[in-house]
Formats: structure tokens, C-alpha cells, sequence
């Protein structure tokens, strides 16, 4: 899609460059219908003039290409090479002849500047992958497409639209070029840019979104999220559509904190294009303002252990201080597995989350230590343990309990000697 409308205004731009012929030799007559005299550069020889004239004159492309071709080899110093190259450009571009980039790098040695060669240049290298300089070309191209000079036999509207079109295509290959290159800023940047110009194209809506949420780095989640629904809406594939609603589901609940809002999201972004001013999503609870409505919800002494890690972890000084003050020198009963044991400390994790990590949260003391026959074997799930909290660190989070105490052994049941049958 966009190959072609590069096409169609290169094609314009071409167009626009045989009108504007050069001035024939005084006293000669142009062989063709030419640009006026004040509108072109002035060949001296009328031999070269004849060959570039002809050589714009010819209504087959291939036929075109071959006469410009041997005009510039002929004529390699020519006035009129700038002109001449710059018709070549359209028409490689619009035949899909491989020397397209070629004649855009020829170009660029004469105009580093020249809008419609970097545009070439900076497209093909993002189709090649070459995305450093497809980037570093596209980049370029933005810098000069705003002071362009309208070439003549183009309408003042023509010419806008096509530096809107090349400005567009260039945002959208610099920004899918810093996507691959990990510059999520200025893919974001770019990318927004083309999205502004077309929001109905995936193409840039997708990688937009890609670029602006986590693991990207600065992140916008809250338009990579609108972005991302906004693809979901645009795909038509249905495989592709189950991929982007499975990606932007979790990073909607990564951010939110839950799924609600995301079908009103879904619905939102199938009919608005791009996020309104004022727009957000709310996000989720951060772990201190989780822990402070944890810390507030109830009485310290009916929560579950894990809840006291979590607070005593990520909370405000003051919801440590409210929980570990109502919990402190107070015997508690608890569940959990052994981590390591030794005769004057059990290491045992208590919360979910540490006994699937295997990572002791809780340094239980005994005193007097443990017999050899009371100690518990790593791994082993406790029924039951008690102890006195009596000092903890957030992080990484250990609570020390003193006064241990653990489930006692059964004794050993002494052998039972059945009697021996009757007759025996």
C-alpha cells in the first residue's frame, strides 16, 4: 500500500520535472513543447539539448529510462543531470527497477537534501531491515521535507499532499526502524506522528502500541493501551486479532489491576481513533497504597500471616508500625514447611507465595534447643507451630519468633505380640 502511494507521487513529482525543460541554445527552436524560458536551466550545446528533450519525449517508460540513461552518459557534467535524475527516480520507482536506490544515492551526492531521494533511500532500507539507516535517512527526510521548494507544473495543493504523504511514510519508517533498534522514545515519537496522519492504518497503530508498553522503556501505558485496543478493532484476521486481545488483556490487568473497563475499552477505541485529551485508565494500587488499605481493613490480629508480610514489606512506616504494635510479644499459631532446621532455629516458610519459592519468611527459636529426635525434616509441611514475634525486617522480609514451639512426636508404639494359633 504504501509502496504505491510512494509510486503515484514520485510519479507527480516526475511528471512535474519533464515539464519544466531546459532553455534551448538562443536562436534554436525547441524540438518539443517545452517549460518558458524563465522556468529552466539553459543547455549551450544544441546536440545535448536534442538528447535531453528527446530523451523526456518518449511516451514508453522503458524507452524514457534508456534515453536518459544515455543522455547522462553522454552529457555526465550536464546542467540539466539534477533534473535529469530526478525523472529517473519516478520512473525506476514506478517499474520497480532495482536501480531505484542507485539513482536516489546518485541524487544525494549532487542534494544531500533531495527530499524525494531520501524518501526512496529511507523506505527501501526499511524493507531491506537496514534499520539504522533506514532511521538515519528517514530522519533526514523529515528535517527537509518542510523547506522543499514547489518544483514547477505542480499545483500548490498537488505539492502539499505530497509532502504530507512523504512526511507520513518517513514518521512511520522511523518509528518501526527505532522499534527494531530498541529506541522506544523516538518510536513512539514517530510512530504517534504517522497514526496522527492515518489512525486507521494497523500498520503503525500495532507498533505504536508495542513501543509505548512494558518491557518498552520510557513506557506510556495509558496510550499503548488505547493503542493497543485500537489494533484489536482494526485487524481483520481472526488469528492475529485472538494474539493482540490476548497481549493487550494482560498488560490492561498488569496496569489496572483488574479486567474491568477493558470491554468499555474495546468498545471505546472501535469508533473514537485517538485517545481524547483528559482520557485515561486508572491505575492499580500501588504496593504502599495497597498495604495501607490492607493495614486499615480490620483488626492486626485476625489477619492471615501473609497479609502481615505484605504490609510489614511495602507499607508506610505508620501501617508497620499499626500492625507489628498489635502483633508483637503475642503467641501465634501458624501453618507452614520447613525451610532448614537446626536445634535453636527452624527456618520455615508461612505465605503461599514463600513456600512455592522455597524461601524461608519466618526464623522460629527454640530455647531450651531442640533434641535430635524433635527436629523437623526440611520440606515438611508443620501442622501447626507457635510462636512470639519479636522482630522483623521488611526486605528482604524475616520475622523472628521466639518461644518455639512445634507439633509434639507421637511416642513409639510398643510391639504387639499376637498369640500363637491353638494346636502351635
Amino acid at each position: 500500500m504504501k509502496t504505491f502511494v510512494v509510486t503515484v507521487v514520485l510519479g507527480v513529482a516526475a511528471a512535474a520535472a519533464a515539464q519544466t525543460a531546459a532553455q534551448p541554445p538562443q536562436g534554436q527552436q525547441p524540438a518539443q513543447s517545452a517549460a518558458p524560458a524563465s522556468q529552466g536551466p539553459v543547455i549551450k550545446d544544441p546536440a545535448e539539448y536534442n538528447a535531453y528533450v528527446g530523451a523526456i519525449g518518449q511516451k514508453d517508460p522503458a524507452a524514457e529510462i534508456s534515453g536518459l540513461e544515455a543522455f547522462l552518459t553522454q552529457y555526465p557534467n550536464s546542467i540539466m543531470k539534477p533534473q535529469a535524475l530526478d525523472i529517473l527516480l519516478g520512473l525506476y520507482q514506478q517499474t520497480g527497477n532495482a536501480k531505484v536506490v542507485d539513482t536516489a544515492k546518485r541524487l544525494l551526492q549532487i542534494n544531500p537534501d533531495n527530499a524525494k531521494a531520501l524518501v526512496v533511500l529511507a523506505y527501501t532500507e526499511r524493507q531491506q531491515q537496514n534499520w539504522a539507516d533506514a532511521k538515519k535517512d528517514a530522519e533526514h527526510a523529515l528535517e527537509v521535507i518542510p523547506k522543499w521548494t514547489k518544483p514547477e507544473g505542480v499545483s500548490d495543493a498537488d505539492f502539499d499532499k505530497q509532502k504530507t504523504t512523504f512526511a507520513a511514510v518517513m514518521e512511520s519508517v522511523a518509528g518501526f526502524s527505532a522499534l527494531q533498534l530498541k529506541d522506544f522514545a523516538s518510536a513512539q515519537k514517530h510512530l504517534r506522528a504517522a497514526v496522527d496522519a492515518n489512525p486507521n492504518d494497523v500498520q503503525n497503530v500495532y507498533p505504536l502500541a508495542i513501543a509505548s508498553l512494558p518491557p518498552s522503556t520510557p513506557a506510556d501505558e495509558v496510550n499503548g493501551l488505547f493503542f493497543i485496543a485500537r489494533a484489536i478493532n482494526l485487524v481483520t484476521d481472526a488469528s492475529t486479532k485472538a494474539t493482540f486481545t490476548k497481549f493487550g488483556h494482560n498488560r490492561y490487568v498488569r496496569y489496572h489491576g483488574g479486567e474491568d473497563g477493558w470491554n468499555e475499552l474495546l468498545a471505546l477505541t472501535a469508533t473514537t481513533t485517538l485517545p481524547q485529551p483528559g482520557w485515561t485508565i486508572k491505575p492499580a494500587p500501588t504496593p504502599p497504597e495497597q498495604a495501607h488499605n490492607m493495614a486499615i481493613a480490620g483488626d492486626p490480629t485476625q489477619m492471615d500471616f501473609a497479609t502481615w508480610e505484605f504490609i510489614l514489606q511495602y507499607g508506610a512506616q505508620a501501617d508497620q508500625d499499626l500492625v507489628w504494635n498489635a502483633i508483637k510479644g503475642k503467641g501465634v499459631k501458624l501453618q507452614g514447611t520447613v525451610i532448614t532446621a537446626t536445634p535453636t532455629e527452624v527456618d520455615i516458610a508461612a505465605s503461599l507465595d514463600d513456600i512455592d519459592a522455597k524461601k524461608a519468611d519466618i526464623a522460629l527459636k527454640f530455647d531450651p534447643p531442640l533434641k535430635k529426635l524433635e527436629l523437623p525434616k526440611e520440606g515438611a509441611a508443620l501442622e501447626y507451630f507457635i510462636g512470639v514475634p519479636a522482630s522483623y525486617t521488611p526486605n528482604p522480609f524475616m520475622m523472628t519468633m521466639e518461644k518455639g514451639e512445634l507439633p509434639k512426636k507421637a511416642p513409639a508404639k510398643p510391639p504387639v505380640h499376637k498369640k500363637p494359633p491353638s494346636g502351635q
